[in-house]
């Protein structure tokens, strides 16, 4: 199964791996859940998301392995960031949504995160006009050293009292 996944261009679903490999998905997803266990604290790491698997660098060492690459990328900007909060932990959600919760066009942000594809169309909405339906994607992950969307950190219960901590 390492072997498989080193190799692997893209993030394989763990049904093909099971497949590929001739046992059981639940089998297969104990293999999963030993072997992120035992990267824990190592270089790489296994990145899930929904069915979909990867090996992944370890996010503390990002920064070397983007010098080592040539890949340092741009930072986001605030704009980008608020909007890709909002997707983040609302997921789906529309721009409707995103543009009532930030109270001002979204338009060049959704464009940013699209273009660097760590938001995605996953679908529509039930309602008049249909509206486009956003949501995180593997990208979004690997950018912020995320193993699963579930390892987002939770939304603090109260704002801060202090302007400069809401901003950090």
């Amino acid at each position: 199964m390492e072997a498989l996944l080193f190799v692997a261009e893209e993030p394989v679903d763990v049904s093909v791996l099971a497949r590929s490999l001739g046992v059981s998905r639940a089998r297969m997803e104990r293999v999963l859940d030993e072997l992120a266990g035992q990267l824990a604290g190592r270089g790489i790491r296994l990145q899930r998301t929904g069915e979909l698997v990867q090996l992944v660098s370890a996010p503390e060492w990002a920064r070397y392995v983007e010098r080592f690459l040539g890949a340092e990328y741009p930072k986001l900007s605030d704009a980008a960031l608020e909007t890709l909060a909002i997707i983040a932990y609302r997921q789906p959600v529309t721009r409707a949504v995103i543009e009532s919760i930030r109270g001002v066009n979204s338009d060049g942000a959704l464009s940013t995160l699209l273009h660097r594809g760590l938001i995605e169309a996953v679908g529509r909405a039930d309602t008049v006009g249909r509206p486009v339906l956003f949501g995180t994607t593997v990208r979004f992950l690997e950018y912020f050293g995320l193993e699963k969307p579930e390892d987002l950190p939770p939304l603090p219960s109260e704002p801060p009292a202090d302007p400069e901590e809401l901003r950090l």
